[in-house]
C-alpha cells in the first residue's frame, strides 16, 4: 500500500518497472515442431529470449509458425501464429499482418526482431508504436534488393551487429538509413560449459602438445587449407601438436586430403573427424586446448563462441566478427584471412604461452563479455535506450 501511495503522489518506486520486450522471428519450421522439441533444435532463439529475461526484461517470443501454439519456458512467454506458405523449404510465410497483429497485442516497449532477411515482416513489425532493433544475421548487402532493404529499415529505429563495423558495407552501398543508430551485440552466446580436460579427452581420444581444434564447414570462406599449411610450419616448432577437425559441408574435401598427401609431415597429425554431434563438439572443446579457424567472413562465429565457453585459447581470423568476440585480440591472436604464416606464428606465440591460467584467462573474457548473462545485460541495456528516446 505504502509503494502504491509514493507511485501516486510521484515518489520515485522502489520496485522497477520491467520493459516489455517481443522478440520476433519469421522462418518456419518446416517440420512444425512442438515447441519444446523446437526450441532444443533452434537452441539460440530459446538463449536469446532467456539471456535478456535473465537481464530483468519481460520477453515475449512471436514466432511465425504452421501451427498457432502457446508455450512458456525459462520464463518466456512464447506465442506461435499461424502463416501460409506457397512453398516448401526454409523461410518465411506470407501473412505478416497476423504478426503485426500479434506484436500488437503484447503491447511491448521494444521490438527486437530477428534478421535482415524477411522485408515485409520487418516493414509490418515497424508500424506497431514500438521503437525497433534488428539484428542482423549474416546478411550481406544486396545490389538487386536495396530497394527492398531500405524500405524495410526505413522505420527501423536500430540495428544490432556482432561488431559495428559490419554495419558500414550497407551504409556504403546506401541500405542503411542514417538515422538507424547501431549497436555491437553479438547474435548469441553459448551455454556450453569447460568441464574437465582429462576426462574429455579419455572419451574423445583427443591428444596433443597443443591439441588444436577446427570446427566449421569444409569451404572456401572457412579456408581449412590455410590452417593445414599453419599446421605445417608450426609443427616445426611444435611436434607434438595434433589438429582435431570436426565439419559439416565437404566442398573442399577432395582439395584436403590432397593437400594432406604433398605434405607428409601433417601424417599422424590430423585427424578429420568429419560430422559429429552437437554434444560431442562440447567433449572436443573441453578436451583441446585451442581453437583455430581462418573465416573469411562470420555474421558471428557459433564455434568461435562455443570453443570460448570452453576456455580454448582462439586464434582466429582477423575479420569484424572475430575481432569483436575476442576483444581485438585481449585473448588469443588474429591473423588476417589466408595469411598462412600469421596464423603459425599465432599457434606457435599461443602454444608457447599455454599453462595453468590460460583456460581460466578465456573464461574470466568469456564470463565477463559474450556469456548469455552478459548477453542480457547487453541486450536489456539496448533497450532501455530505445525506449527512453522513445519516450524522451
Amino acid at each position: 500500500m505504502q509503494e502504491a501511495l509514493r507511485f501516486a503522489a510521484g515518489e520515485p518506486s522502489d520496485r522497477r518497472m520491467k520493459l516489455r520486450v517481443a522478440q520476433i522471428n519469421c522462418i518456419i519450421d518446416e517440420q512444425d515442431r512442438e515447441p519444446a522439441e523446437l526450441l532444443q533444435a533452434w537452441s539460440t532463439m530459446a538463449l536469446v529470449a532467456e539471456a535478456a529475461a535473465g537481464a530483468g526484461a519481460e520477453v515475449h517470443v512471436v514466432q511465425s509458425s504452421r501451427t498457432p501454439r502457446s508455450y512458456r519456458a525459462g520464463g518466456v512467454d512464447y506465442r506461435f501464429v499461424p502463416e501460409v506458405r506457397l512453398s516448401t523449404g526454409f523461410g518465411p510465410g506470407l501473412m505478416p499482418w497476423r504478426l503485426a497483429a500479434e506484436i500488437r497485442r503484447i503491447r511491448p516497449d521494444v521490438v527486437h526482431f530477428h534478421g535482415l532477411e524477411t522485408p515485409v515482416h520487418l516493414r509490418a513489425a515497424s508500424y506497431c508504436s514500438a521503437p525497433v532493433l534488428v539484428q542482423d544475421h549474416a546478411s550481406r548487402p544486396s545490389r538487386r534488393a536495396k530497394w527492398a532493404r531500405r524500405w524495410s529499415l526505413g522505420r527501423v529505429t536500430a540495428c544490432a551487429f556482432t561488431s559495428a563495423e559490419q554495419a558500414e558495407p550497407f551504409a556504403r552501398a546506401g541500405q542503411l538509413p542514417t538515422h538507424v543508430r547501431v549497436f555491437d551485440i553479438p547474435e548469441s552466446s553459448s551455454r556450453f560449459t569447460p568441464g574437465d580436460r582429462q576426462e574429455a579427452r579419455a572419451q574423445t581420444g583427443v591428444f596433443g602438445d597443443p591439441a588444436l581444434l577446427w570446427v566449421g564447414h569444409l569451404d572456401a570462406n572457412k579456408d581449412p587449407l590455410t590452417i593445414l599449411r599453419a599446421v605445417v610450419l608450426a609443427l616445426e616448432e611444435l611436434p607434438e601438436l595434433q589438429l582435431w577437425c570436426a565439419f559439416g559441408h565437404t566442398d573442399l574435401l577432395p582439395e584436403v586430403p590432397a593437400l594432406l598427401q604433398q605434405h607428409p609431415q601433417l601424417a599422424g597429425h590430423v585427424h578429420l573427424l568429419g560430422q559429429v554431434p552437437h554434444e560431442t563438439v562440447e567433449t572436443l572443446c573441453r578436451a583441446c586446448d585451442m581453437f583455430v579457424l581462418g573465416s573469411h567472413r562470420e555474421g558471428s562465429g557459433y564455434a568461435l563462441l562455443e570453443a570460448l565457453a570452453c576456455g580454448l585459447v582462439p586464434v582466429v581470423s582477423d575479420i569484424p566478427s572475430f575481432r569483436s568476440l575476442t576483444g581485438a585480440g585481449a585473448v588469443g591472436s588474429l591473423a588476417a584471412p589466408g595469411d598462412v604464416a600469421g596464423f603459425a606464428a599465432g599457434i606457435i606465440a599461443q602454444a608457447r604461452a599455454l599453462g595453468s591460467g590460460s583456460r581460466a584467462a578465456v573464461l574470466a573474457y568469456f564470463d565477463a563479455h559474450l556469456s548469455p548473462a552478459a548477453l542480457g545485460r547487453r541486450l536489456v541495456r539496448a533497450y532501455e535506450t530505445l525506449a527512453g528516446a522513445a519516450k524522451g
